[in-house]
């Protein structure tokens, strides 16, 4: 399987190794230590050479940081994993909501004066900034990791091959993608650290890190239209006919010395590259945002025509599989059951790369951690009178997945049911959003939250994240929420997930992907150019669960409609057994 089920968190190991990079604090003469969870490329995924935070705390989530100082400890989180922290955490860290209380704060309230270690490589210029800001009195100063020095069975540097993405999948040459990006550089060269804008420029895939198709490796992208590639020389192996001759190859322990030598000036983007670059960078700086990352959001013609296969097979996958549930659950199935038929049923397809992420199976109360993961410790039966919350995706060639349902076990309350619809209809006042060119994903989010609004409820996560094209399954500039800045554009795909989550009893939501495309004119429309959504994942949302007199006639419409559109797609790929179900689960209500 691409998904284990083994416990990663190892809360009992917190206070030993506390201990010992305490011991490494006091021997550089530091105060404190930072331990983000990060690595020198500032992608959003590690390998597991780089989950320091995990290792070192017990805390297994995507985003976080911890900091140690000689009397206290603490792990800082967001709303995501305030549930999960307390069962993989010990009790020597506090257990911090962040951003609500953010990291300068904390520090500068623990530690009135002092200095803070960090490794250069795993801060950005941008973090490093804003902590200087709020630490006062207190300093940074760059170190050796100490986590390193400690992690006595540290695994190594992934180096798994790259490969090839060809042009009828990506829609666009790596040479055009060179010189249409070196065109548009503010400096003379520009510094391109994250991997998936590299992997999307040079149409190269990988895999370094689980269930994102990368590789790693930096690179320095020239004005005149040439690219020099940091990479592990035997990740390349005779992909140089590819590269061609505007590409040069050099092995990655010569990035920080060609950096020390540039001259000219050099583009890097301050949210995204490591101190250690700017450290040892002698020529001029001119900050910007890397180059990569808004065409690679902006999905051409061809990207978006993979994205609409690959979403049509994966959602004949999970038709299979919610066919299958129907007929077995509750039965004695368990969470890991769910995750394994899933799996297998994605693998069918016989197009399936990898899992776009691990798949969130969540039963009853293990729904409302908003990423939970199951292991053979926390793994629950499937109960007749609960919810299951499924979040799952696949990886295919042509196209990155990633959906979610909520199922009912048999009959469940009206409080479920409730709470179920007034997030439905949020997910459909998004897909049926048309809105002014211009606006960012903060100006529509909160069409989502309304009804639950309304109702006093709400979600503490984003309505919705970009996703690659076969790359990460989130994918920046793009996202709808309050910290969504960048206008949304056509060709750009994310995610429609409002959801609510009651802790200790159930969580809901309800996800499709969705493509930014531009909205036809209506008749008398003032405003010059609108936006509107193309739905791409078409896949029955669980109707047991909704209550019709809280949908107007336009969402049951709506809801009506994407149905008929589900069953009139998906029913020609699946056997007669699924089809069968199908019909009955796109009824009209």
């Amino acid at each position: 399987m691409f998904q284990s089920f083994n416990e990663t968190a190892s809360p009992e190991h917190g206070p030993a190794r506390l201990a010992a990079l305490r011991s490494e604090l006091e021997r550089e003469g530091l105060d404190g230590f930072l331990v983000p969870r990060a690595d020198a490329f500032q992608g959003e995924y590690v390998a597991p050479r780089d989950a320091r935070l995990a290792w070192l705390t017990g805390f297994t989530g995507s985003a976080g940081w911890a900091v140690a100082l000689a009397e206290r400890a603490g792990v800082f989180v967001d709303s995501r994993y305030r549930v999960q922290v307390k069962a993989q955490v010990d009790a020597c860290f506090d257990k911090v909501d962040w951003p609500e209380m953010s990291l300068g704060e904390w520090i500068r309230d623990a530690l009135p004066a002092g200095e803070i270690g960090f490794d250069p490589w795993l801060l950005t210029l941008d973090q490093k900034r804003a902590l200087e800001k709020a630490l006062g009195p207190v300093t940074l100063r760059a170190c050796e990791n100490l986590v390193d020095r400690i992690w006595a069975d540290q695994p190594g540097a992934p180096l798994a091959p790259a490969v090839v993405q060809p042009v009828d999948l990506a829609g666009e040459s790596h040479e055009d993608k060179i010189s249409r990006i070196s065109k548009a550089l503010q400096a003379d060269i520009s510094v391109i650290t994250l991997p998936d804008s590299l992997a999307w420029l040079l149409n190269l895939r990988g895999n370094d890190i689980p269930h994102v198709p990368i590789a790693h490796g930096f690179s320095l992208l020239s004005k005149d239209g040439t690219l020099r590639l940091f990479m592990e020389p035997s990740k390349l192996d005779g992909l140089e006919p590819h590269l061609g001759p505007k590409v040069s190859l050099h092995p990655i322990q010569e990035f920080l010395p060609t950096i020390r030598s540039l001259q000219g000036t050099v583009q890097l983007d301050p949210a995204t590259c490591p101190m250690a670059v700017i450290d040892v960078l002698e020529a001029e700086i001119i900050e910007a945002g890397d180059p990569c990352i808004l065409p690679k959001a902006c999905k051409n013609a061809v990207e978006l025509a993979g994205a609409r296969a690959a979403h049509l097979r994966d959602a004949a996958a999970m038709v299979r599989f919610l066919a299958w549930l129907d007929r077995e659950a509750p039965g004695d199935l368990t969470e890991i059951d769910i995750v394994r038929q899933l799996e297998d049923e994605r693998r069918a397809t016989n197009a399936l790369r990898d899992i776009s992420f691990e798949t969130i199976s969540g039963a009853g109360p293990n729904g409302a951690i908003v990423h939970y993961r199951v292991t053979e410790a926390t793994n629950r039966k499937l109960q007749a009178g609960e919810l299951l919350l499924v979040d799952s995706g696949g990886q295919y060639v042509d196209g990155t997945t990633d959906i979610t349902r909520t199922m009912a076990i048999g009959a469940v309350g009206d409080e479920e049911k409730r709470a179920f619809t007034l997030v439905l209809k949020g997910m459909i006042a998004l897909s049926m959003l048309r809105f002014p060119e211009g606006l960012a994903g903060r100006d529509i989010d909160p069409f989502a939250r309304v009804a639950l609004w309304q109702a006093g409820l709400d979600y503490g996560h984003g309505t919705g994240h970009g996703v690659g094209s076969y790359l990460s399954v989130h994918e920046g500039p793009q996202r709808i929420a309050r910290t969504g800045f960048v206008p949304l554009q056509p060709g750009m795909i994310l995610s429609n997930e409002p959801g609510f989550y009651k802790e200790g009893q159930f969580g809901i939501r309800i996800e499709n992907l969705i493509a930014v495309e531009q909205a036809p004119a209506l008749p008398g429309q003032s405003i010059a150019q609108m936006l509107r959504f193309e739905t791409l994942t078409w896949v029955p949302i669980d109707l047991n669960l909704v209550l019709p007199d809280l949908l107007s006639d336009a969402e049951r419409d709506w809801l009506n409609a994407y149905h008929a559109r589900v069953f009139e797609q998906v029913a020609p790929l699946v056997d007669d057994v699924a089809g069968g179900w199908l019909k009955t689960a796109c009824r009209g209500i």
